[in-house]
């Protein structure tokens, strides 16, 4: 067990020591669930590892599967330069969240290119936080919220239709 443990702990720059933060701060582990299902988690004193005990022969985790169940489009859910989402779109999104029998979800939000990238960043993580408030109103554990802003285009945004495709929200979900 303690070879397995060496195995999966690594040290991550800037940690809680390396910040200059003294013995008596409070400590705040972190768990993050990757795409790919892997939950991982890291100690304030740079320690990190696989959450998971299931390992392979050699020593790589085996994690959930996680794939994509859910794209929203986000002209249909969402009003330009804006995070809100109507009455009829919020039922919507809780019945896809009943039926959709996942352990988890990651919720994603994309834009297309044509605001900056702060600008685009800022609002795809605003709708993704959207969405995972109506996940949680009915009970769905969101394991992580991100937003990419138009750092990962579906469709090259050279087009209307390629900037559309590149205006959603993707939702992952974790078995």
């Amino acid at each position: 067990m303690a070879c397995a443990m060496m195995l999966m702990l690594a040290i991550v720059p800037g940690t809680a020591r390396a910040q200059g933060k003294g013995w008596n701060e409070p400590y705040v582990p972190t768990i993050w669930v990757d795409p790919d299902g892997c939950e991982h988690w890291v100690m304030d004193d740079g320690a990190e590892g696989y959450m998971t005990p299931h390992v392979t022969r050699e020593g790589i985790p085996v994690c959930r599967r996680g794939n994509v169940c859910g794209v929203m489009p986000s002209d249909q859910f969402f009003a330009t330069d804006s995070y809100a989402i109507s009455a009829a779109n919020k039922q919507r999104l809780a019945d896809f969240f009943r039926q959709a029998n996942a352990t988890s979800y990651i919720i994603v939000g994309h834009t297309d290119s044509r605001a900056s990238d702060a600008y685009n960043m800022r609002l795809s993580y605003n709708r993704a936080n959207s969405v995972a408030k109506v996940a949680n109103s009915v009970g769905a554990r969101i394991a992580d919220v991100r937003g990419y802003g138009e750092r990962m285009p579906a469709e090259p945004n050279t087009t209307v239709a390629g900037m559309a495709a590149n205006r959603r929200v993707e939702i992952i979900c974790i078995r």
